[in-house]
């Protein structure tokens, strides 16, 4: 079946999914096989209006099947949060105790529109559209919010597989890099039990970064990070991104690069289907289906 060749009803789920998460609809991919990949970074071609989206690679069930089509993978770009390190659940508990005072409820719906955008962006997704922009200004809400997340950030934890993965790349010679909307006090205060791993990454790029214009969905972060590899440009063909939230996913496929999506369980399935593989967790990772070194022992 052609990329494009969905059924109606597919079709429909597609453009609500985009409608919930990107105020702006999402357009395909060129016409190619569903593991290839000819996004350009210049063209941002997701970033276009269309009333189609194609259907790529889902691997949730199966992550080995192969997509080593794409490869071989030479780079990869992390995202951090909800991917590297578990401190999604910090910003759900908070917003969830500021709605609560206006009698209103936070639901995923919400939180896959403000996933991956820088703070500012996020939070005036938030007070839009909860309808309390009139009583709490996207600024107010960030000083509030700001002040609860300082004392939870430090307890942040790894997500499964995180440490294995990182290791593994850094021990294989694979040269990485972090890019995350996060800015610079909040990356010191999540990453402050977790120094050691973190500093194995290429380099860092964070949310406030002057050459990151504009948040995700935009390609900006990402193809910052990729100037900064050594030898660079680096084709963006061979760069893997590690992505768990939509607005990433958008922002890596916008630069030309394939993704991996590694979502909350919460997070309706339909926003699966703009990444070229899907999994579970990173444990479930087979670096052989992207032309990266096995990993030498199985995961535990």
């Amino acid at each position: 079946m052609d990329a494009l060749e969905v059924g109606s009803s597919s079709n429909s789920m597609l453009r609500l999914c985009q409608r919930l998460a990107f105020p702006n609809p999402i357009a395909p991919p060129p016409r190619s096989s569903v593991h290839s990949s000819s996004s350009s970074s210049k063209n941002y071609p997701f970033l276009r209006t269309s009333p189609e989206i194609s259907r790529l690679h889902f691997a949730m069930a199966n992550p080995s099947q192969a997509v080593s089509s794409k490869g071989p993978i030479t780079h990869v770009i992390f995202d951090m949060d909800g991917l590297l390190l578990d401190t999604e659940k910090f910003y759900t508990e908070v917003q969830e105790i500021i709605l609560a005072r206006y009698n209103k409820t936070f639901d995923w719906s919400l939180k896959a529109k403000m996933m991956g955008k820088k703070a500012i962006e996020a939070s005036r997704v938030f007070v839009e559209e909860t309808g309390i922009s009139d009583t709490l200004t996207a600024e107010d809400f960030l000083v509030e919010r700001e002040a609860k997340l300082q004392s939870m950030f430090p307890t942040s934890e790894l997500m499964p597989g995180a440490s294995r993965l990182i290791r593994h790349l850094h021990e294989k010679g694979i040269p990485f890099a972090l890019a995350t909307g996060s800015h610079k006090r909040h990356f010191e205060l999540k990453t402050q039990r977790h120094g050691e791993l973190f500093s194995l990454m290429h380099h860092v790029v964070l949310g406030d970064d002057p050459e990151v214009k504009q948040g995700k969905p935009s390609p900006d972060i990402f193809l910052a990070a990729a100037k900064r590899f050594e030898g660079a440009p680096i084709d963006p063909k061979k760069i893997l991104v590690f992505e768990d939230a939509p607005a990433g996913v958008l922002a890596a496929k916008n630069a030309g690069m394939s993704v991996v999506m590694v979502p909350d369980p919460r997070l309706d399935s339909c926003f699966y289907d703009i990444a070229d593989q899907v999994l579970k967790s990173l444990l479930d990772l087979n670096p052989n289906d992207w032309g990266l070194p096995p990993f030498e022992n199985p995961a535990s």
